[in-house]
């Protein structure tokens, strides 16, 4: 099921929702331009890799180790990867970024991406692999949306049904069912070696649940800020 469209309506052009997509695109042009060899350089130069987050954090010397998190917010594995990412954010992140402001919506998602990054590292703190991508800090919107708009109803393509174009279904079910996955496959990977690559799934539940978390304690606040934000 792919998210194309969803019903809410947003009252401000979504610029930096917009930029974080063109910048994602760029970086991936730019890793196709790349050779095998300097592709897997670039990845570990500039990919957050667990056990190099765990020894700074039990020794931090400088800055380079932790602005891989931030950089590796950036970088993609592939045309699927990005396509899904990108695809993800552009449905569900204007809304979140026209609820929060472009500067909150900013620190936002950095802050998702974070917690993200500290959820995976955490469960496999001696992987040498690093990780890239979007997707916790997607997550974290994901999160966001769902608190702040649990009626949404969103157009979704099913690909074998494509013909029937955007069909409707019930935000919160896809969010939710999404959420299910991401947690039922990250409990897959509890084990004695989680040294070995895949899909971050423990990335993603991280960023969820701090994009929950930040909109629950955000929500009481949010209609007077939105007011103020679109006065």
């Amino acid at each position: 099921m792919i998210p194309v469209t969803d019903a809410v309506r947003r009252r401000s052009f979504p610029y930096v929702n917009l930029a974080l997509i063109l910048i994602n695109i760029a970086v991936f042009l730019y890793e196709l331009s790349l050779s095998a060899g300097d592709l897997n350089s670039f990845f570990f130069d500039w990919g957050a890799i667990p056990v190099r987050l765990i020894a700074w954090w039990d020794n931090p010397s400088g800055t380079r180790v932790p602005e891989t998190i931030f950089t590796a917010m950036f970088l993609h594995g592939g045309w699927l990867h990005l396509f899904g990412n990108m695809i993800f954010l552009w449905v569900f992140g204007d809304n979140v970024e026209d609820a929060l402001g472009h500067l909150g919506y900013l620190v936002f998602y950095f802050v998702a991406g974070v917690g993200a990054a500290a959820m995976q590292t955490y469960m496999s703190q001696d992987s040498v692999v690093p990780m890239v991508g979007a997707s916790g800090a997607i997550a974290g919107v994901l999160g966001a949306y769902l608190i702040m708009y649990p009626r949404a109803i969103v157009g979704i393509v099913i690909p074998l049904l494509f013909f029937l174009g955007p069909l409707p279904m019930p935000a919160a079910l896809l969010i939710g069912f999404w959420f299910l996955l991401q947690l039922l496959n990250g409990l897959a990977t509890v084990g004695p070696d989680t040294t070995t690559g895949g899909v971050a799934f423990w990335a993603h539940v991280g960023g969820f649940v701090v994009g929950v978390v930040v909109a629950l304690f955000l929500r009481p606040f949010l209609r007077r800020l939105s007011a103020y934000l679109h006065a």
